[in-house]
């Protein structure tokens, strides 16, 4: 395997596959405004909040953990600028206290405490967070992926840089675009088991705990309890029913934190959960359950590259996917029936809207991982959608070059007019 290659699915597993607490995007905004009042060195009169509409859509309905269900942006930015350390990235709210959220609590009585609006940006992923105090001021903004502090000032002075040698700065992971899935298989095959167990280790025990954490306890519409009651005695059901369950918790306030993939804790616990279950119980080796996990993520990466990590196209189908196929690598499946398995899923379930993070993502998380799993049970049998059946092209690259195109500038009105209803509410 080519060096840049190996590189580049390795930088790809250490920039994606990170932990955080609650949804990511409520986490973001927390981020960039904790980043915010760290600049400003004192207690703010006002705050200014602008972001995207997708931000938007996906912190409207959530709930952030440790405030006992408290939801929306501005809410999420009080929270970080009460308790919250940018030191801790994604995990920034961790330490939120009772105290702390009752300050919150009460900022959010106050009329004239905070403003929102939209950004007039066309950059999906956008956060800009403004504080005032007397004459001073500080500013920090988020833009392209959950941890990018692109800026952040006070007083007109640049402290960028400084929040990039504390390593507070994250990073928009460039070169997923260019990968092919043969490379992803390949690089799983041969990258040192040593350098996988750092990243994909909390995935295993984070990711695992909070889906047994849904399954226990009465979370959101309890997707997962109700799937796996349903499919009792079907081993792929009750795989999606435990991914489903991770986001029941999830979505609904539940403080474990989990561990990410393309800056969605609901993709890394779908890509993992199943592929974990299902390798703990055929007694997969520790050597093929890490190399299983590193091929599913790289493939839920390189699936969403083309699309984004905010739009209209749930990233539920391209985690569902690629935990598919984290478990043909379990089975020793040969690659093409890998790639088999990837063009019956796309072809069967792409579209799927996102209309923001709350306790449905469960059930389309479910959905995704079924998906895949039955595009992986056809491609064994050597059944697979051919080239001009919708949008399956001549090979599996082309395949995902068109859904990327769907995603990205098909979905864009769709886009538009899911955040025109949700905004009319």
């Amino acid at each position: 395997m080519k060096k840049i290659e190996l590189g580049t699915c390795l930088q790809l597993l250490k920039e994606e596959i990170v932990p955080a607490l609650g949804c990511t995007e409520p986490g973001a905004v927390a981020l960039a405004a904790a980043c915010a009042k760290e600049a400003l060195g004192c207690s703010f009169q006002h705050m200014d909040i602008q972001v995207s509409g997708n931000m938007l859509k996906n912190v409207k309905s959530v709930s952030i953990p440790n405030t006992g269900g408290l939801k929306g942006v501005a809410a999420a930015a009080l929270c970080g600028i009460a308790g919250g350390s940018p030191d801790r990235k994604l995990e920034v709210l961790s330490t939120l206290t009772k105290e702390e959220t009752c300050q919150v609590r009460s900022m959010l009585e106050e009329k004239d405490r905070c403003t929102l609006s939209l950004a007039e940006t066309d950059e999906p992923l956008y956060i800009k967070v403004r504080l005032t105090s007397g004459d001073d001021w500080s500013e920090a903004e988020i833009q392209k992926s959950h941890m990018n502090i692109t800026r952040v000032v006070r007083n007109g002075k640049d402290l960028t840089r400084e929040y990039r040698q504390k390593e507070c700065l994250g990073a928009e992971v460039k070169n997923a675009d260019a990968l092919k899935m043969q490379d992803i298989y390949e690089f799983a095959q041969v990258v040192p088991l040593e350098e996988l167990i750092p990243i994909l280790e909390p995935q295993i025990r984070y990711n695992v705990r909070i889906a047994e954490e849904g399954i226990k306890e009465n979370y959101g519409a309890s997707v997962g309890r109700h799937l796996v009651e349903l499919e009792r005695g079907n081993r792929y059901g009750v795989l999606a029913g435990y991914a489903a369950a991770g986001s029941d918790a999830r979505m609904s306030g539940c403080s474990l934190p989990v561990v990410v993939n393309s800056g969605s804790g609901n993709q890394g616990i779908t890509v993992s959960v199943p592929v974990v279950l299902y390798g703990r119980e055929i007694g997969a080796s520790e050597d093929a359950l890490y190399r299983a996990l590193a091929f599913a993520n790289l493939v839920s990466i390189r699936l969403k590259s083309g699309i984004g990590k905010l739009s209209a196209y749930c990233g539920a189908v391209s985690a569902g996917c690629a935990a598919a196929c984290g478990i043909a690598y379990l089975d020793y499946a040969p690659f093409p029936v890998i790639e088999d398995t990837i063009t019956n899923t796309l072809a069967a379930v792409s579209g799927v809207i996102c209309d923001g993070a709350k306790p449905s993502c469960a059930a389309k998380i479910a959905a995704g991982v079924q998906a895949g799993l039955l595009g992986y049970e056809m491609a064994k049998d050597g059944c697979r959608f051919r080239e001009g059946e919708g949008i399956v092209g001549k090979d599996l690259e082309t395949t995902i070059a068109y859904v990327s195109r769907v995603g990205r500038e098909g979905m864009q009105d769709t886009d538009h007019k899911i955040l025109e209803i949700m905004m009319a509410e």
